[in-house]
């Protein structure tokens, strides 16, 4: 006899997998015997299979289950075959009707898959310790590395980020990376978490000596406020001495942000008071020139003929008239004003100082007895060097002629030139 085909119980009909005899006893076909699987002796045979096979049904249904689990690659495949043994346990021998040889099958079929998956799940696991391992090596050894620079010239600034940064990265391969061995956990985070101590003792020991130079600078800085602020009284003549505290504030080291921002704002406010003293005074003296600037215009247009009097002594006289009165009116505020009134008088006093000085260069008693002297000589010259010329001109000798003649020419000219 041949072994009876392995289908689903939903797709054979129920007298292919069950029997039922007249007393109401069950009996399943596992290949060519049959096994008592239950008694149903209150209803017709009909309820009676269909009671063993909603059994089997159920047995199915955990088959199917543990296979589509596999298939999504969700679980474990270790797992998944605790599972699959499980159901496998129940499925043999089970009060169903249905082709159990058939699921038993499929779950050994899937079994395998399933031991296979665990072995390659394993070794991808290990992988990922191992990975997990050097990654949290790596963050050891960048903390180490952090912890051995000198941390006396460290910007803790950036360096406290980087720390943060690095224990971040820890938390979260903690948290989310593969479990690690206790032992190597441990190893490593005693290394983690002694080069941090490191670093935190050496930045709250910086900070605490930092704190003491703040200390200091701050009053160093309070005293030199406090005589800026005595200077008030004495207004804009206490501007030098200010100026003073001022090099010494730049001296006085920092405070910190908070403290020098504060700081600064009252000794500037102390300085303002001085500063505003001179510019109320500034501001009184340009108001108190208005009418000093239009009375030295006035004199400038009175000053401006005197470049056209060609009586020099005269224009002298006019001029030093109008300097007297222009100093009587005192200084002018702003002063750039008054230097541009100054120059224009000025541009006067050089016309008439240079006609003067060329008037005198004229009228010299002695300029004038060197050029009556250098007249004669001139003079001299001349009548010898004319009967040169008539001597040549008496021999015929043309260049003796050319030479006379020249050197005549040249000493008439400088006779000319010397009023001769």
């Amino acid at each position: 006899m041949q072994p009876a085909p392995v289908v689903d119980v939903e797709t054979s009909t129920s007298e292919e997998w069950g029997r039922v005899d007249d007393s109401g006893v069950v009996s399943v076909r596992e290949g060519d015997e049959w096994r008592v699987v239950g008694e149903y002796p209150d209803g017709t045979p009909a309820e009676a299979l269909a009671y063993f096979e909603r059994k089997f049904a159920d047995l199915a249904g955990e088959v199917a289950l543990v296979e589509a689990r596999h298939r999504g690659g969700g679980a474990p495949a270790a797992d998944l075959r605790s599972t699959a043994a499980s159901v496998r346990e129940k499925t043999v021998g089970a009060a169903a009707v249905g082709d159990l040889q058939g699921l038993v099958t499929r779950l050994d079929a899937l079994t395998a898959e399933l031991e296979e998956a665990a072995v390659a799940e394993t070794a991808a696991a290990r992988e990922a310790v191992d990975a997990a391992i050097a990654e949290r090596t790596a963050l050891v050894e960048r903390v180490e590395a952090l912890a051995a620079r000198d941390l006396g010239s460290v910007q803790w600034k950036q360096t406290t980020a980087e720390l943060n940064e690095l224990f971040a990265q820890w938390q979260e391969q903690q948290s989310h990376g593969p479990r690690l061995p206790k032992s190597v956990a441990q190893k490593l985070w005693k290394r983690f978490r002694d080069a941090r101590s490191t670093l935190d003792r050496a930045r709250r020991e910086f900070y605490a000596e930092l704190d003491d130079v703040h200390k200091a600078a701050r009053a160093r800085k309070t005293a030199l406020i406090e005589r800026a602020e005595a200077l008030a009284p004495r207004g804009e003549d206490g501007i030098g001495a200010y100026r003073d505290l001022l090099d010494a504030w730049k001296n006085a080291g920092r405070a910190g942000k908070k403290a020098d921002d504060a700081l600064w704002a009252r000794f500037k406010a102390a300085g303002d008071v001085l500063y505003g003293a001179r510019a109320d005074r500034e501001s009184a003296e340009v108001e108190a020139s208005r009418e000093k600037i239009e009375a030295r215009k006035a004199l400038l247009d009175e000053a401006r003929p005197i470049v056209d009097e060609p009586d020099i002594a005269k224009a002298r006289q006019a001029l030093t008239a109008i300097q007297r009165r222009w100093d009587e009116i005192g200084r002018i505020f702003p002063r750039d004003k008054e230097r541009a009134l100054d120059d224009e008088l000025r541009k006067i006093e050089q016309n008439v100082r240079g006609r003067e000085d060329a008037d005198w260069k004229r009228n010299n008693p002695e300029t004038k007895a060197r050029a009556n002297d250098m007249s004669r000589q001139l003079n001299d010259a001349i009548a010898k060097l004319e009967q040169e010329l008539a001597d040549a001109e008496a021999s015929g000798d043309a260049r003796a002629i050319a030479a006379a003649a020249e050197a005549l020419e040249t000493r008439k000219a400088w006779l000319k030139v010397v009023g001769g």
